[in-house]
């Protein structure tokens, strides 16, 4: 008899969002779905041999195919557009810009591969700096699940939006934290779990690090409240707001350079309205390098032991003030 495992399931977002598009597919008969050349990898091969006539391959022409879905979409369509993260943020910024953005068009860009979780690929792939260009441009939304389940609900609805939206998805499998009771609504942050001496705000894969942080302060006596920001433009400034009157102290954690991302967005919130000790977790001014997601992820101080220290950190700025 096959043994039960206590391992917590894992799934990677990409592979969630092939599995949202069959979904939302046979649902919506308006939904077209572009790729340039990576379907395989970024899971929307399902859907092409699903849907054969509302799948095209456009090559390795990232910036015709933003252009091909701004027409599509000018024409009533919902259009989901998807390549590597260094694609598709860094390649075709002007056309997402000018033909999608400005036009405010229902465009979808599922970004896959994005962040350190490349690995091996190295520094060319490994697209650190796209919720930075991403949330620079007008009318552009900006999504980064935390895993499977929450990938496909936001891809449910990203479609009931009317305008852009930038899906940032990952390469390497990770676990299941959302359950079916977890509501997923754009620009609503979730908060996991409360408690009242420290925020530690975190959004990807940075999230399961950020509950295992909580565990360890909690065995010293110091309890974490938890948010999910999955959206971090619209960011939920009021939940933070709320959060960080509460404990007095916040602690972000994204796998993301630090200048312009979910670190900037929610300091930037905090010095308006609530100025309280804030330390950051991300990629300090440095590009990525060739290695396995782990061994990275320790190189760039994106540890749960990391998140601890910066908690104990803004915790004890907090009782010194």
């Amino acid at each position: 008899m096959k043994e039960q495992s206590n391992k917590p399931e894992k799934i990677a977002t990409r592979a969630a969002y092939g599995g949202a598009l069959l979904e939302i597919g046979a649902l919506n008969k308006e939904i077209i779905v572009l790729d340039a050349d990576l379907s395989k990898s970024t899971t929307t091969k399902k859907f092409a041999d699903k849907f054969p006539d509302r799948f095209f391959n456009m090559g390795i022409a990232e910036a015709n195919m933003m252009g091909t879905a701004a027409g599509l979409a000018s024409c009533g369509k919902t259009v989901f557009t998807s390549t590597f993260a260094i694609f598709a943020a860094g390649r075709a910024w002007e056309q997402i810009r000018n033909t999608i953005c400005y036009c405010n068009l229902n465009v979808n860009i599922a970004a896959t591969h994005a962040g350190l979780g490349v690995g091996p690929d190295g520094a060319s792939h490994q697209m650190n700096e796209d919720i930075a260009i991403m949330s620079s441009i007008p009318n552009m939304v900006v999504i980064e699940p935390c895993d499977g389940p929450e990938t496909k609900k936001a891809v449910f609805e990203a479609v009931k939006l009317n305008g852009p939206v930038y899906l940032r998805l990952g390469r390497a499998t990770v676990p299941v934290l959302t359950s079916d009771e977890h509501v997923f609504k754009i620009g609503k942050g979730i908060t996991f779990r409360s408690g009242d001496d420290i925020t530690i705000v975190a959004c990807g894969m940075l999230v399961e690090k950020a509950l295992d942080a909580a565990e360890e302060l909690s065995k010293d006596g110091i309890e974490a409240t938890v948010i999910n920001m999955h959206t971090i433009k619209p960011l939920d400034r009021e939940l933070i707001l709320e959060s960080a009157k509460k404990t007095g102290a916040v602690v972000t954690a994204e796998q993301h350079v630090l200048n312009g991302g979910l670190g900037s967005a929610v300091a930037s919130a905090l010095a308006q309205e609530c100025p309280v000790p804030i330390e950051m977790i991300g990629i300090d001014n440095r590009f990525g390098q060739s290695g396995e997601p782990d061994i990275l992820f320790k190189e760039y101080n994106l540890t749960t032991e990391c998140i601890v220290a910066a908690a104990k950190k803004a915790h004890q700025r907090k009782s010194s003030s």
